[in-house]
């Protein structure tokens, strides 16, 4: 009896003891030997090894990597160990059974505080997240939530490959692996493996039937179909919003802004970006700030991820911890707007955005709307006054939830990144947490130059531009920066939003798209997160003005407002500390009555009048001077796998569609390589025969070599047919033929073809021949 088609079709129990016996014992049926020599094995292990890849990447990023290796490796040895005897539906039972205890493991191992808010509302609205774009690297205990979940699917794979049914385990890890493709967490890359995989178990399980002639047989149609999806998913984005790029040379660079603060979850680091000179909002404040958008916790290696919930604004948020003074700034936008920029740190939202903002777990402010142009909110910020003095006695006495979340990188960060901190650290004799954020942010501006023209990121981010890299921009710096501290125990993460942009009066700014920018925010003890920003400001700004004076000469709409077109407010310089310099080359700086350097962003002095403008001040995210960013393509070992996988699927389609066949009859046709004089008249003769058959009629079945060379001898080739008949038969039948004889009839041949051959009909009519 035949395995029924349904992999849980309750195979075996309606079998006879003869049929069981005919078909062999179960352990030599089902075993994992048996299913390796199957070709589509290939297709269920790429297909598995596609969401173990994601599931890996997520418990490198959050810890656990070799547990889950050690996890997997058991739980598919136990699958295949069933295999041999385990029936499906019973199998069936064990996995679902397996999928609820993970929940419930995974639940169980979410704190206290964090499990009472899950309501069903609240975890139906979750799922839906997570599979409209909502990374699972959100999740605060992602890695117990990988280390739950990665041994289902494995174990459901597994157990079906053992049981023959390649098809049904394959469609097991494409559809975890599409799962992963819809959260963001699996690349375009990776969705196209698992893709690639089911195409090739559903295709050879489908040829298994026709043994291995079959499989020779139908190579290219497989092979077609797999470099249309490798070619297609280089095209297109897998998941819309998500923060990876098509693979498309030469294709339009995007903009700083939209790579930094979109207000999405995750903030990715795309490589070459260009400058958006349009008008995005303005502030009216007493002083200029840093226009805060977001920051994140979770450094993925190529990415930064969110974690946590957002929650309803409530009506106030508290201060920071240390001593602060009060900022006031009212926002306007002047388009589409989905973000509530705001200096650090905002306590208080005012308009009729407060009734649907959301405040999230960083305590970051998230418009519950999209905001449109005029739309105005006020927001009332406390802003750190921390002085370099206290900073520097702020200790290392760091909160467990902090040190725990902001200290995180991934297990594969190369041990590189904290040596060489360690180097940077001893050089400049930093001993305390805000010397090592100075010494850092010194070197980064030092020995990196700035531009918006890089290669796309390989590998690790910060590994990759501290040492392989000579220039980048703003994300580049901030991440290596945030990376570098998190080796020394340091907390730090990433935030993003815009420079002060351009100051119009005393006390309104006008913010462009192209003064969106990433920078750093470390943790103090008593005086909460601090600002570093590690990006040279002095390119960015020239990048900057360069593209407002294009786009202003262009005509571009609304790169100015009424206040902005004439040129920017003049305001004094910023005094310098004694030594010459100010805290770092983008904090501007002033020397208190204690002597420590104030750290607010502007330094004020009352009575004293000194107001230091931080207009474009660090200001990250440009490039080159002339602003358009990404003006050449060399290609990355994506194009060159994009690139052989498309030539590999031509040269399948031309053989599935008989086009090979054709060209190598054509050259046959055109070009005889001479050997031995009676191989040369026979192939001459065959030569004859083949144009025949596409310009005049093919050799029937029955007919003689001479019947069918006088045929041809009175209708159309004459007698340079005979010649190439009367050398054919000396060489076949007769006494064989001299090298002069069988030079004429390859002559004969050749004269013939280029008489009667043109390309087309000799292309178009190819498949006459028999």
């Amino acid at each position: 009896m035949s395995t029924p088609s349904s992999p849980f079709g309750g195979m075996g129990s309606g079998q006879s003891t003869s049929q069981r016996r005919a078909s062999g014992s179960g352990a030599e049926r089902y075993s994992v030997l048996a299913a390796l020599r199957r070709p589509a094995t290939v297709g269920v292990v790429l297909a598995t090894a596609s969401f173990l890849a994601v599931f890996y990447h997520v418990v490198d990023v959050v810890g656990g990597a070799t547990f889950l290796l050690m996890e997997v490796a058991v739980v598919a040895g136990a699958a295949a160990w069933l295999g041999g005897f385990l029936r499906e539906r019973t199998a069936l039972a064990l996995t679902v059974v397996g999928f609820a205890l993970a929940l419930v493991g995974y639940v169980l191992s979410v704190p206290p505080s964090a499990r009472a808010l899950f309501t069903v509302g609240r975890v139906a609205g979750d799922v839906l997240a997570l599979v409209t774009g909502l990374s699972v690297l959100r999740l605060l205990n992602a890695g117990a939530w990988a280390l739950f979940l990665a041994p289902v699917p494995t174990f459901l794979a597994t157990y079906l490959l053992v049981r023959r049914h390649a098809t049904a385990a394959a469609t097991v890890g494409a559809a975890t692996t599409a799962f992963f493709v819809l959260t963001g967490d699996a690349g375009p890359w990776v969705g196209l493996a698992a893709a690639v995989g089911l195409t090739l178990a559903v295709g050879f399980d489908g040829l298994a039937a026709a043994g291995r002639r079959g499989v020779l047989a139908q190579w290219d149609t497989l092979a077609v179909l797999v470099a249309v999806m490798v070619v297609a998913t280089s095209l297109v984005t897998v998941v819309p919003g998500s923060a990876t790029n098509p693979v498309v040379p030469g294709g339009a660079s995007p903009s700083v802004e939209s790579s930094l603060v979109a207000n999405t979850d995750s903030v990715g680091v795309l490589g070459s970006i260009r400058l958006s000179p349009e008008v995005r909002f303005t502030v009216t404040a007493d002083r200029a700030d840093y226009w805060r958008v977001g920051s994140y916790d979770r450094y993925t290696g190529g990415r930064w991820v969110r974690t946590g919930d957002a929650d309803p604004y409530s009506g106030q948020l508290g201060p920071p911890p240390g001593e602060s003074e009060r900022l006031v700034q009212e926002v306007t936008a002047r388009g589409k707007l989905d973000a509530l920029p705001a200096a650090w740190k905002p306590v208080d939202l005012r308009g009729r955005v407060a009734d649907t903002a959301q405040v999230t777990d960083h305590d970051g402010l998230k418009p519950g709307t999209t905001l449109i142009e005029n739309d105005t909110y006020t927001v009332v910020s406390e802003r750190p006054t921390a002085t370099t003095g206290q900073l520097r006695r702020a200790g290392t006495d760091y909160p467990t939830a902090i040190s725990s979340r902001y200290t995180q990188l991934p297990e594969s960060t190369p041990d590189r990144v904290g040596e060489r901190t360690a180097e940077v650290l001893r050089q400049a004799d930093a001993r305390n947490p805000y010397d090592a954020a100075v010494a850092i942010e010194r070197h980064l501006e030092r020995t990196k130059e700035y531009s918006l023209d890089v290669p796309a990121p390989q590998g690790d981010v910060a590994d990759r531009f501290l040492f392989d890299m000579e220039s980048g921009y703003c994300v580049y710096y901030a991440t290596t920066m945030v990376a570098m501290l998190r080796t020394q125990g340091v907390p730090a993460r990433f935030v993003v939003g815009y420079t002060p942009g351009q100051r119009v009066a005393e006390d309104e700014w006008v913010v462009r798209g192209l003064d969106s920018h990433a920078w750093v925010e470390v943790y103090f003890p008593d005086h909460g997160w601090i600002r570093f920003d590690p990006t040279p400001s002095g390119p960015r700004q020239a990048a900057e003005q360069a593209s407002v004076d294009a786009a202003r000469e262009e005509g571009v709409e609304n790169v100015d407002t009424a206040d902005s077109e004439d040129g920017s407010y003049e305001t004094p310089t910023p005094t310098l500390d004694p030594a010459g310099d100010t805290a770092g080359s983008n904090q501007i700086t002033a020397i208190n009555p204690d002597g420590d350097e104030l750290l607010t962003g502007v330094a004020t002095a009352d009575g004293g009048g000194l107001t230091a403008n931080l207009t474009n001040a660090g200001a990250g995210g440009g490039g080159s001077t002339d602003g358009d960013g990404g003006s050449g393509w060399t290609p990355t070992r994506s194009d060159v796998a994009v690139g052989l996988a498309g030539a590999v699927g031509l040269v399948a389609g031309a053989r599935r569609f008989g086009l090979t066949g054709r060209v190598r009859r054509t050259v046959w046709l055109f070009r005889q390589s001479r050997s031995d004089p009676a191989s040369d008249a026979e192939r001459a003769f065959h030569r004859l025969e083949y144009l025949s058959a596409l310009v005049y009629r093919p050799r029937r079945p029955g007919e003689t070599p001479r019947q069918f060379v006088e045929a041809l001898s009175r209708d159309r080739f004459g007698d340079r047919a005979r010649t190439v008949a009367d050398a054919y038969e000396h060489a076949r039948y007769g006494g064989g033929v001299d090298e002069r004889e069988a030079g004429r009839a390859v002559a004969a041949v050749d004269d013939l073809v280029r008489q009667h051959a043109p390309v087309v009909r000799r292309l178009g009519g190819a498949g006459k021949s028999s």
